[in-house]
């Protein structure tokens, strides 16, 4: 028997290749499918089936094209309506895989068709179980993204039951294998760790407590927040299936001279630079969004841009792909292209380009003493602007900046700053797109800050309208 987790840090997934005996199950895959093919092909192992834990919200699954590229067969539990042909299992139902056994465990909770596979060893000893966004480490997954018929009361209460009678009796050693890890918008706080075992999340899971239905019902649905607005898209696409990835990959990742990239735009194309923040503001495309590929970079798409915009990237060199690739794993297909040569393209035909101004902390320091005209943005998380910020700085958190901008004063003088810098240049490159002129950044964000002798203070009320 063998397992291997496949984790992917920018979008905190963990898909799963489980095999035994020459035969492979993959559990939840990405929508670039080609890792699992390398893996299965290297260990001279076929995929037999590709088990999907549910209609994913946070990313695109490759489901459909593994199984199109394989002959694998795709598995749901019970419940599960796709709009293209898949294998819907019982409850309890059970699949062989070379000498172990893979048994469906039906967990409504996160949504209702959601599942978990716990998996027998050789010896028909349940050795980990495969849980999605039922369990993860130190949480369990949100009820509030299905939508539809459902309130998130209702889907908890199912959540509970879940819990109590399939995850909470299993054996203490049995390891938890989750769909995701920390950073993930799936939950609401979920730990460092991508593993664990029964006994520790027992111990140690809030949600695994011993409580009430009613308590957990409240435990669960509280403080959620707004979830990312492209989750509904990513749940509609898992279920009426997509174009295969090449062919996005052909339609989009074109060179396009100066004259054809200007002529787009002219449209109203939309420009995404995915170059790292420290290029980016040493001088851009006006009107250009920065969202660096080194970060969280397809979440951040997926929050920020709408997905019906015409697309035009500048990319750092040869990662022209790549950004293409990492945008169709959450169903974002509208790039047009990219500008042949970008930036320097179009610095050499003479063309203007703008800069976003950075500080270093001293001079943030001198400023906020000499300066009354300043206004300070975070744009880190509530959670972490009530872990400490700078005295009199508003809380604007970056994923609700587009729609706050319209109670900012764009003659204002705005000082930016995050955690490390990474959000503070996507919030100022998008102020500037909207005509904020007076824009600087912190350089290090908060990091640096709190190195300084800059007063940080404990919450303060968010009034950011002038």
């Amino acid at each position: 028997m063998y397992i291997e987790q496949l984790y992917t840090d920018c979008l905190s997934e963990a898909a799963y290749y489980v095999e035994s005996g020459g035969e492979a199950v993959i559990i939840d895959p990405l929508r670039d499918i080609q890792p699992y093919i390398d893996l299965a092909l290297s260990r001279k192992a076929k995929i037999k089936y590709v088990l999907e834990t549910h209609f994913h919200a946070d990313f695109v699954s490759g489901h459909i094209d593994l199984a199109d590229r394989t002959g694998a067969t795709i598995v749901f539990g019970p419940g599960a309506e796709p709009d293209y042909p898949v294998y819907v299992a019982k409850d309890r139902e059970t699949f062989n895989i070379g000498q172990i056994t893979i048994e469906v465990l039906h967990t409504p909770g996160h949504t209702m068709e959601s599942t978990c596979y716990l998996l027998h060893d050789d010896n028909q000893k349940p050795h980990a179980v495969f849980t999605g966004d039922t369990l993860f480490i130190g949480d369990v997954g949100r009820p509030d993204l299905m939508g539809g018929s459902y309130t998130k009361e209702e889907l908890a209460s199912h959540m509970y039951d879940s819990l109590n009678r399939y995850i909470k009796t299993l054996d203490d050693d049995v390891i938890v294998y989750p769909a995701h890890g920390p950073g993930s918008s799936c939950g609401k706080q979920l730990g460092p760790a991508t593993s664990s075992t029964i006994g520790e999340q027992k111990a140690t899971n809030y949600a695994l407590r011993e409580m009430t239905k009613e308590e957990f019902i409240q435990a669960v649905t509280e403080n959620l927040g707004e979830p990312p607005r492209y989750f509904s898209m990513n749940a509609r696409i898992n279920k009426i299936g997509y174009e295969p990835l090449e062919e996005i990959l052909d339609k989009s990742n074109l060179a396009l001279s100066l004259k054809a990239f200007q002529a787009i735009l002219d449209k109203g194309g939309k420009i995404l630079d995915s170059r790292d923040p420290s290029s980016f503001e040493m001088g851009f495309i006006r009107n250009s969004i920065n969202i660096g590929l080194d970060g969280r970079f397809a979440e951040w798409v997926g929050k920020l841009i709408l997905e019906h915009e015409p697309v035009l990237l500048i990319t750092p060199e040869r990662k022209e792909e790549e950004t293409i690739l990492r945008m169709a794993r959450i169903g974002y297909e509208n790039v047009i292209g990219y500008l042949n040569g970008g930036v320097k393209a179009w610095q050499s035909a003479g063309l203007p380009i703008d800069m976003i101004i950075s500080i270093d902390t001293e001079e943030f320091e001198l400023d906020l003493k000499h300066e009354t005209d300043i206004v300070v943005l975070d744009v880190r998380e509530p959670s972490e602007y009530q872990g400490g910020h700078v005295e009199n700085a508003h809380s604007l958190p970056l994923p609700v900046l587009p729609k706050e901008l319209i109670t900012l004063d764009p003659a204002a003088k705005y000082y930016l700053y995050c955690q490390t810098g990474y959000r503070s240049i996507i919030a100022a490159s998008m102020m500037k797109q909207q005509g904020f002129s007076q824009v600087k950044n912190v350089t290090g964000g908060f990091d640096e800050i709190a190195k300084t002798r800059i007063t940080v203070t404990q919450p303060k009320p968010r009034p950011v309208s002038s």
